[in-house]
């Protein structure tokens, strides 16, 4: 007897297959239609929003993995641009150089803190990120450095940044 005749006896010999047997096929119908509810329903709280979750995981995680790969390949730029700034800054006047320069970008400042170490924290919501970047160039050129980043998307395009300067004197 090989496995499949073997499956067959089994089955015919369970109490759960005898008792849907000795059901009436209207019964046979809506246990039938209930299991297809269920795993239907099952199928649909369980599975697509899992696999939902591993798309946008996966869509994260490239993200990351493309931002990794262009800070490495301009980690030496970045190095050398530090290095290579000549204009100082007076600490006074850095206020005054973020402000303006901000409005001459169209961006809007929330705050402003100042940080013992005579750094200026200035909150930007709904900043255009790209505009923000040649803002962040901008201001380098000017004498002031960049000591913390924060950024997070909010839109397309668009960002909350937390950005901590210091005056390069």
């Amino acid at each position: 007897m090989n496995l499949r005749q073997q499956m067959r006896v089994r089955l015919a010999e369970s109490p759960i297959w005898l008792r849907w047997q000795r059901l009436q096929p209207r019964e046979r119908l809506s246990l039938s239609l209930l299991g297809a509810f269920l795993l239907v329903v099952l199928f649909l709280l369980l599975w697509q929003p899992a696999q939902q979750r591993a798309r946008d995981a996966r869509d994260y995680f490239e993200q990351e993995r493309e931002l990794h790969a262009y800070l490495e390949q301009n980690t030496e730029l970045a190095r050398q641009m530090s290095r290579s700034n000549p204009v100082s800054l007076a600490p006074d006047q850095l206020q005054g150089l973020v402000t303006q320069s901000a409005q001459q970008r169209g961006l809007a400042i929330e705050s402003f803190d100042f940080g013992n170490d005579g750094s200026l924290q200035v909150t930007l919501p709904g900043a255009s990120y790209g505009v923000l970047l040649r803002w962040f160039d901008e201001l380098q050129a000017a004498g002031a450095s960049l000591a913390e980043v924060s950024i997070s998307q909010v839109g397309e395009g668009l960002v909350d940044a937390r950005v901590s300067f210091r005056a390069e004197g």
